[in-house]
C-alpha cells in the first residue's frame, strides 16, 4: 500500500509512535486505520464488522496506556485487527489467517503486545485480574485492562471473574464494548460530561469521603446510597456492576475520541477495580457492514466498492446446511424436538429453524455449560433436545456433559459442527479432540458421517436413541453426496466395507473416507467406512482383521486417544495381534492456514495416506502393487 495513502499510519510502527502524535491528529489516524482494515480484509478475508467497531477504542487505549507495559486483554479476540496494525504488524496484514502468517486472534508468541491469547469467549476478565494481582505482588506499577464484548459478558465465567475482581485490591479496568444490545444508549454532550465527571478524582474522592462520614449515621448513609443509585440510574445502569465492587463509568460513545481519551485518562489515575461501558457500532465507517454486520462478520475476499456478491456458481451444500434442513424436517415430524445453541445461530445453521419453530428454539448466549445442563433439564421432562455446538466449544462444557447428561443417561443429541480442522481460525477453533474426549465417557455414542447424505442419516440414527449421542461433521462441504429426503437412519453402531481389496485394510472414520478410497485404489487395499467411533463395530473389525495382514485407521482428530486407539483397544481385548498404523493429527497444535494444505502437512490427504501405508506395509503389498509402491 502506498505511503501517501496513509500519511499518519505509516508513522506508527508501535504504540510509542502513536503517543507522539497530537491529540488533534487521532481522528485522522483512526480514519486511516479503518480504511486500512477494509482494504486488507477485502484481500484476505477475515473478521470485518467487529474490527471496524473497535478502531477508536483501540487508538484511545494505546494512546492513554503505556502498552505493552500496561496489559491489554482482548475478548474474544477477533476484534484486534486495529490493535495488530498499531503494534508493528501493519505490513504483515497481507498474510492474515494464512499459513505462516498473522493469526486472526491475539497470540503471545506473535507480539509482546498480545499479553494473552484469546479466541474463546469470556476469558479476559479472569486473565487481566491475574495480571493485575501479579503486578501488585511483584511491586510493579502497571495497569491491566480487559476489553470484553456484550456477548462475551453473557458467559458465566465473566461473572465469576467480576465477582472475584470486585473484592481484589488491584488496578483492573474492565471495558465493556457494547456493540449490539446497548443497555443504555449514549445521549450526547450531557452523557459525555457525566462520564468524565464520574471518572474524575473529585467524584471518586467525594463519594468515598461521603461514605466514611455518613457511616456514622446509618439512616443518612442508606438515604445517600439510594439517592446516588437513583441519580446515576437516570443515565447509567450502574447498580449491577457496582454491586460487584466496581466503580462504574459510562456509557459513552466508543467512536468519540474526545470522550474516550479524557475518560480513560481520568480512570488511569483511579485505584481499584473500574468498569467503563462504551457503546460502539459493528461495521462503523463502512456503510455496507453497518447495514448488515452479520454478513460482514467474517467475509471472504470482496471488492470494497461493491461489497459482498452472491456467486453465480451453485455451491455444494455444506454440512451445516444439511444439519439445518434435517433439524427442521425432524421437528416437523416429532413435536418433542427442541433446539439449543450457545449464541451460534448462523454458524450452526439454525436460522430457518428459529423462523419455523420459534417456541422450540433456545439461544442461551455464550454459555456452553448452561446450554448442556439446560438440555439435560429438558430431556428429564420428556423432550428431545438437540444441542447445536461447535466441537471446540463443547470442550467448555465437559463437566456438564459428564455430570448432567451422561451419568443420568439422558437422550440429548449433540450436533458437533467444525469437527476436524477449521483452517483460518487455527488451533483455538479446531475440533481435534472430540473423538478422544467423548469416547471415554460411558453412555455416550459418537457418529462420524463420511459425507452429506450420511450426515443426515446418522443424525436421524442419533435422534432415535434413548441415550446421549454426538454426531461430528466438518466445516464447509464434503464429497458432494446430495442428501436424500426422508428421516430414515443408518444401523446403530454399524460400519460397511466400501472397497474390497487385499493385504491392507483402511478403516476410515468420517470424511477421510474419500481420500482413503483414493489411496486404496492405488494400493489395491480394502476400505471400511466405520461410521461410528463409539460404539465401534467390533464384529466388522474382527472380520476385516482376519482377512488382512495389516490395518490402518484414518481420522481427522487427535491420534492420541482417538478412533485408532479404540481400534487398538478392541483388537487387544479380542486377543488379535495384527500390525496397526494409526493416522490422524499429530501431538501438536495445528496453526491457521488453508485446510487442504494443513491436511496435506498432516499426511491426511490421499497422497499422504498412501505414502504412510507404503512406508509401513511395504512387505505386505502384492507384486501387482510394486510399481505403484515405487512411484509413491
Amino acid at each position: 500500500m502506498p505511503n501517501t495513502t496513509y500519511p499518519l499510519l505509516t508513522r506508527v510502527n508501535e504504540p510509542a509512535d502513536l503517543r507522539q502524535l497530537e491529540r488533534s491528529q487521532l481522528r485522522a489516524l483512526a480514519d486511516e486505520v479503518r480504511a486500512y482494515i477494509i482494504d486488507s480484509v477485502s484481500k484476505t478475508g477475515g473478521h470485518l464488522s467487529s474490527n471496524l467497531g473497535t478502531v477508536e477504542l483501540t487508538v484511545a487505549l494505546h494512546y492513554v496506556f503505556n502498552t505493552p507495559e500496561d496489559r491489554l486483554v482482548w475478548d474474544v479476540g477477533h476484534q484486534t485487527y486495529p490493535h495488530k496494525i498499531l503494534t508493528g504488524r501493519r505490513q504483515r496484514m497481507a498474510s492474515l489467517r494464512q499459513f505462516g502468517g498473522l493469526s486472526g486472534f491475539p497470540q503471545r508468541a506473535e507480539s509482546l503486545h498480545d499479553s494473552f491469547g484469546t479466541a474463546h469467549s469470556s476469558t479476559s476478565i479472569s486473565a487481566a485480574l491475574g495480571m493485575a494481582l501479579a503486578a501488585r505482588l511483584k511491586g510493579e506499577d502497571r495497569h491491566a485492562v480487559a476489553i470484553i464484548g456484550d456477548g462475551a459478558l453473557t458467559a458465566g465465567m465473566a461473572f465469576e471473574a467480576l465477582n472475584n475482581a470486585g473484592v481484589a485490591d488491584c488496578n483492573l479496568l474492565v471495558v465493556l464494548n457494547d456493540n449490539d444490545m446497548s443497555i443504555s444508549p449514549p445521549v450526547g454532550a450531557l452523557n459525555r460530561y457525566l462520564a468524565q465527571l464520574m471518572s474524575g478524582k473529585f467524584y471518586a474522592t467525594a463519594k468515598n469521603v461521603g461514605k466514611s462520614v455518613l457511616k456514622g449515621a446509618p439512616p443518612l448513609f442508606e438515604l445517600a446510597k439510594r439517592l446516588e443509585e437513583q441519580a446515576k440510574g437516570l443515565v447509567v445502569p450502574a447498580t449491577l456492576f457496582e454491586k460487584f465492587g466496581f466503580n462504574y463509568i459510562g456509557p459513552i460513545d466508543g467512536h468519540d475520541l474526545e470522550s474516550l481519551i479524557p475518560t480513560l485518562e481520568n480512570i488511569k489515575l483511579l485505584k481499584g477495580p473500574q468498569f467503563l461501558h462504551v457503546v460502539t457500532k459493528k461495521g462503523q465507517g463502512y456503510k455496507l457492514a453497518e447495514a448488515d454486520p452479520v454478513a460482514y462478520h467474517g467475509p471472504g475476499k470482496f471488492d470494497p466498492a461493491v461489497g459482498l456478491q452472491k456467486s453465480s456458481t451453485p455451491a455444494k451444500q455444506t454440512f451445516t446446511q444439511v444439519f439445518g434442513q434435517w433439524l427442521c424436517d425432524m421437528a416437523a415430524h416429532d413435536p418433542r424436538l427442541v433446539a439449543i445453541t450457545p449464541a451460534m445461530r448462523e454458524g450452526s445453521g439454525l436460522v430457518a429453524f428459529e423462523k419455523r419453530f420459534p417456541t422450540r428454539y433456545f439461544d442461551v448466549g455464550i454459555a456452553e455449560q448452561h446450554a448442556v445442563t439446560f438440555a439435560a433439564g429438558l430431556a428429564c421432562e420428556g423432550l428431545k433436545p438437540v444441542v447445536a455446538i461447535y466441537s471446540t466449544f463443547l470442550q467448555r462444557a465437559y463437566d456438564q456433559l459428564i455430570h448432567d447428561v451422561a451419568i443420568q443417561n439422558l437422550p440429548v443429541v449433540f450436533a458437533l459442527d467444525r469437527a476436524g480442522l477449521v483452517g483460518a481460525d487455527g488451533a483455538t477453533h479446531a475440533g481435534a479432540y472430540d473423538i478422544a474426549f467423548l469416547r471415554c465417557i460411558p453412555n455416550i455414542s459418537l457418529a462420524c458421517p463420511a459425507d452429506e447424505n450420511e450426515c443426515r442419516q446418522l443424525l436421524s440414527s442419533a435422534f432415535a436413541q434413548n441415550h446421549p449421542v454426538a454426531v461430528r461433521y466438518p466445516r464447509g462441504a464434503g464429497a458432494g453426496v446430495v442428501p436424500q429426503p426422508g428421516l430414515e437412519g443408518l444401523p446403530f453402531g454399524k460400519g460397511e466395507i466400501r472397497r474390497q481389496g487385499q493385504g491392507v485394510a483402511i478403516l476410515a472414520f468420517g470424511t477421510l473416507l474419500y481420500p482413503a478410497l483414493e489411496a486404496a485404489q492405488a494400493l489395491g487395499a480394502t476400505v471400511v467406512n466405520m461410521r461410528w467411533a463409539k460404539p465401534l463395530d467390533t464384529e466388522l473389525l474382527l472380520q476385516v482383521a482376519a482377512q488382512h495382514q495389516g490395518l490402518v485407521t484414518v481420522e481427522d482428530g487427535a491420534v492420541m486417544g482417538g478412533a485408532g486407539s479404540a481400534v487398538s483397544e478392541a483388537l487387544q481385548a479380542a486377543g488379535v495381534a495384527i500390525p496397526l498404523l494409526q493416522l490422524g493429527f499429530k501431538d501438536a497444535f495445528i496453526e491457521h492456514g488453508d485446510p487442504v494444505q494443513l491436511m496435506a502437512l498432516q499426511g491426511l490427504d490421499a497422497a499422504g495416506i498412501q505414502a504412510s501405508i507404503v512406508q509401513r506395509f511395504a512387505t505386505l503389498l502384492t507384486d501387482q502393487q510394486a510399481p505403484l509402491k515405487a512411484a509413491a
